[in-house]
């Protein structure tokens, strides 16, 4: 049970790591982690940086770490969270770090263009709409990965990133795998040209922690074995 009030430890940066500073903060029933945060910025400390938008789980751009794990604040209630009376909260892990707990994602964003994420068209606005069957098993694919919001829990859940920068990231390589399916993209070769060098889908090491912290219970890494099943037999001559 919470006691009146709740230690609440947040990382400052940006480097954060060594710098933790500790408040005491009022103890609310359905008390979010974002609410904590905001009560910290609000009561204790205005020069407190931090991001949040929409507060309902649908922008994610309130995901922090919360006790060494990525999640958004907004939707994680703090009494299911704390260690004893305690919390820590601190920036996503492997991006950088501008002020306290607001992150660079320009990285993240990035590696999405890196990934040829972006929609390859080829048909002009004279031409009929393609049409989409979406009972066929590409559909079905391809729709597995739209819900994703760019929240970067994924990626800051990953640890082929901590260890490899260069790897382009769950989130990215879902978003190739949901073109690759596309039968409106025809971006295919490039896609499977960009997901198969440096960086690319076979550096995972499928321990499935992008799968496992996705808050839109989204599944980068059965998305990121579809793409190593794809570039291996296009590399054998065998791709569709």
């Amino acid at each position: 049970m919470m006691s009146d009030f709740l230690k609440v430890t947040i990382e400052r940066g940006p480097d954060a790591r060594n710098v933790r500073q500790v408040f005491g903060v009022p103890a609310y029933k359905s008390q979010t982690v974002l609410d904590a945060v905001s009560w910290v910025q609000q009561n204790a400390d205005p020069t407190l940086s931090y991001r949040f938008a929409c507060r309902v789980g649908m922008c994610g751009s309130c995901a922090m770490m919360v006790n060494g794990v990525p999640r958004w604040t907004c939707r994680t209630h703090i009494s299911k969270v704390l260690d004893g009376n305690a919390v820590t909260i601190g920036p996503l892990r492997n991006l950088p770090v501008i002020k306290d707990l607001v992150v660079d994602m320009d990285p993240f964003f990035d590696k999405w263009i890196a990934a040829e994420g972006v929609h390859h068209g080829g048909l002009t606005r004279e031409d009929q709409i393609a049409p989409v069957d979406e009972r066929s098993a590409e559909r079905i694919e391809a729709n597995s990965g739209i819900e994703c919001i760019n929240c970067s829990v994924c990626y800051a859940a990953c640890d082929t990133v901590a260890g490899n920068p260069e790897y382009l990231g769950p989130a990215a390589l879902q978003r190739a795998w949901t073109l690759l399916n596309d039968t409106r993209d025809r971006g295919r070769d490039a896609i499977l040209a960009a997901v198969s060098g440096k960086g690319g889908c076979h550096n995972c090491h499928s321990i499935g922690s992008c799968t496992a912290y996705c808050p839109n219970e989204l599944d980068p890494m059965s998305a990121i074995a579809g793409l190593k099943r794809e570039t291996t037999k296009s590399f054998l001559g065998k791709g569709r």
